[in-house]
This record gives structure tokens, sequence and C-alpha cells, in this order.
């Protein structure tokens, strides 16, 4: 059985660019939705104990497995994303390692932001945006509904869900200004940093 994962973080700690009514909401209702369907589609299955990670790896793109692949894509990629996020007062300065890794496939950790923000405004719908690792270069990438860079053969470093709920009830439309105030405000560059290494 899937349960899911605490927060690493107080929800009122992300305020005021993330408030705790959006994770009552998007935690405590959307993601843990994600979980209950998963575990009511593979308990009493051959997956009923493997890692989402797994289960991911062998719906994608199968007939019949959709409404698994979906809830445990998002299941990981919300468990993701709230390790992507730091309380808004825990300044952490950018790891110099992950600097000069953006540096070297970018040119800039500048153009890296610009690109991050571009694939989140021309995300259309429901979706993610991601910084991941492939074979040695480290690029922007984006994903629809619950898909992941996981199948891709990506690895990821950080991501922001850019579905609606992930942010219209502090920002309405204003999608641009949920990105930009991750961002600068909340992005844990320490987990981006750990996943580089792994």
């Amino acid at each position: 059985m899937f349960t899911l994962p605490s927060l690493p973080f107080v929800p009122s700690e992300l305020e005021p660019h993330m408030s705790a009514r959006t994770l009552e909401f998007h935690y405590g209702k959307h993601h843990q939705a994600y979980v209950d369907n998963l575990n009511k589609l593979v308990v009493g299955t051959p997956m009923e104990n493997d890692s989402l990670e797994h289960i991911i790896l062998k719906t994608a793109g199968r007939d019949g497995k959709e409404a698994i692949y979906n809830n445990a894509a998002q299941a990981y990629n919300h468990d993701f994303f709230w390790k992507c996020l730091k309380p808004t007062d825990r300044e952490m300065p950018v790891p110099v390692e992950l600097k000069n890794a953006i540096i070297h496939s970018f040119g800039s950790w500048e153009k890296m932001i610009e690109e991050f923000k571009g694939a989140a405004l021309s995300q259309f719908g429901s979706g993610w945006v991601w910084l991941v690792k492939e074979d040695s270069d480290v690029k922007v990438t984006k994903t629809a509904n619950a898909d992941t860079p996981v199948v891709h053969g990506q690895h990821p470093l950080f991501g922001i869900d850019v579905w609606e709920h992930s942010y219209y009830l502090d920002y309405q439309n204003r999608r641009g200004d949920y990105v930009t105030n991750i961002l600068e405000h909340l992005a844990n560059w320490e987990f981006a940093l750990m996943n580089l290494k792994d």
C-alpha cells in the first residue's frame, strides 16, 4: 500500500509565495487522490509491492494501463515537487557545483532560468516543467499531464507543477508569477544538486 509522504516543511512556511490553503488542496486533496487511486488499482496485483518508479516504467505506453501509469506518475511527480521547495526563511545560495553544471550546459545561470520560465509558460494545458540530466548534459524540458522524465531516459533534478490546481488559488491565471516566485524564493537548489550527483 502506498501512503501520502509527509511534506518536508510546514505548509505555512511557504507563504506568501504559496499559501497554506493551496497546499491544503494541492497536497491534501489532489496528491492524496493520486495515492488513493493508485492503491485501488494495484492492491492484489504483482505491482502492489513495487516502487512508484518501477510501476511507471512497467505501465508507460501500455494499453489498458493508462490509469495506473497516470496515478503512479502523478504520485511520483508530486513527491518530487515537494522536495524541490524550501521554506521562505531558509536562504540558501545556489551550490557552486550545480551552478557550474548549469553554466556548462546553458552558458549562464540566467539563460537556464529564462529557458525554464519559457517552458513553463509554453506548456499548453496541464503539465510539468523540469530541469533534467540526460547523458552528461543538463536540459530544460516539459511534460504534459502526468508524464514524467523518468520514462524518457532523463534523470530529474528539479521540477515545478504547472497544473492549474498548483497555483490558481494564489495566482489565478498568472502562471508566470507563480513560477517566478518559486524560482526566486522557494527553489531548493540543494535538492537539485543532490539529484545531479546521483
